[in-house]
């Protein structure tokens, strides 16, 4: 009698599949707004916008992962934290418009399902979206036998928010004189990583759990540091002050991501020692020897988020971010560009 084959002898086991979404249930729960009709267990998730209390509105979208900064979880076992890279890379993206994400979608895919792990990533992704205040709406959880390597899996996460269309934050207002407002990160948070591991793994040839002179915790976990998520303190400006631009700090570090806000005829000038440069950052540069340049034009270098706001408003911005509990710094300014300066120019004083 020939042999009946299920999915499950295939790779894919249903029944795991479906206690997972029980699982993480309660924890997508705690995410929920008051304009969530139906979540997780539908075909798809409903939200409803007429609760928006706003005359135009301009939804915002925005989709990232989380890179090669995964290859670290995987090699920690550790997988509580990637979930929250994974909801700053784009909910970071779309506070910069002026917008407040309303909804996060995620999708993970991996060879096989393993129960403890994936709750893991999810439990963080549910913290990430605490934390930006935007609720987990859906997500597709998919099972790929054959394709991923055995505790391997992969991130993808996309989220909407809403602004008001006459407060879209595009930039155009920036002008000369205008200061520079520079937030702090909590490390590498989700770029440059391909640079990082080929430095402190390969070159320097650490392990996973060496300690480095000059870092606090172990390479692994310095290098785990989860992405700091700005949404709440933005928001809470946007309410006094005229914020003209704000720039995410991500791959393409400062050289690519400044002139995406400032105009073409204004160029940033950023000055040097203006903040504290956290020690993984130098570590690299030494241990591998990384000119200058090379460093700020892949990493964050210590500052993740930056604001920029006119000179008369700017002590009052760094007064209010202080009593919500962050870290900022005067960091720069705006000028005028000449025909044949760079965009974005490092100052020594």
């Amino acid at each position: 009698m020939t042999e009946n084959i299920t999915y499950k002898d295939a790779g894919v086991d249903i029944d795991t599949a479906n206690e997972f979404v029980e699982r993480i249930k309660a924890s997508i729960k705690t995410t929920a707004r008051k304009e969530v009709v139906a979540g997780i267990g539908g075909f798809g998730g409903l939200f409803r916008l007429n609760t928006v209390d706003l005359k135009n509105p301009v939804l915002v979208s925005s989709t990232d992962g989380v890179g090669t900064k995964l290859r670290i979880a995987q090699m920690l076992e550790k997988h509580d934290t990637i979930g929250i890279d994974l909801v700053a890379m784009s909910v970071n993206d779309v506070v910069v418009q002026g917008a407040e994400p309303l909804f996060f979608l995620d999708y993970l895919a991996t060879g096989k399902i393993e129960l403890e792990k994936s709750v893991s990533i999810v439990e963080g992704i549910t913290e990430g979206c605490r934390q930006a205040g935007c609720t987990l709406l859906g997500g597709e959880t998919a099972e790929m036998p054959g394709f991923y390597q055995a505790g391997e899996y992969d991130l993808a996460g996309f989220c909407v928010g809403v602004v008001e269309s006459e407060k879209l934050i595009t930039g155009s207002t920036i002008s000369v004189n205008d200061r520079i407002i520079g937030l702090a990160s909590t490390g590498l948070h989700s770029n440059g990583f391909s640079l990082a591991r080929k430095v402190l793994l390969e070159k320097g040839k650490l392990g996973i759990n060496d300690k480095v002179t000059g870092l606090e915790k172990n390479v692994g976990l310095e290098m785990l540091e989860p992405t700091k998520i700005y949404v709440k303190p933005l928001l809470n400006l946007f309410k006094n002050f005229n914020i003209k631009g704000l720039v995410h700090i991500t791959g393409g570090g400062f050289y690519e991501n400044i002139p995406r806000i400032i105009p073409q005829a204004c160029r940033a000038i950023i000055k040097k020692g203006s903040w504290d440069i956290p020690p993984i950052f130098r570590v690299i540069q030494d241990m591998g020897n990384v000119e200058e340049k090379e460093m700020f034009r892949v990493f964050n270098m210590g500052i993740g988020m930056m604001i920029v706001v006119a000179e008369k408003e700017s002590q009052e911005v760094l007064e209010r971010l202080e009593v919500l509990g962050e870290k900022a710094y005067p960091i720069g300014f705006v000028e005028k560009k000449e025909e044949d300066q760079e965009r974005v120019c490092f100052s020594e004083n």
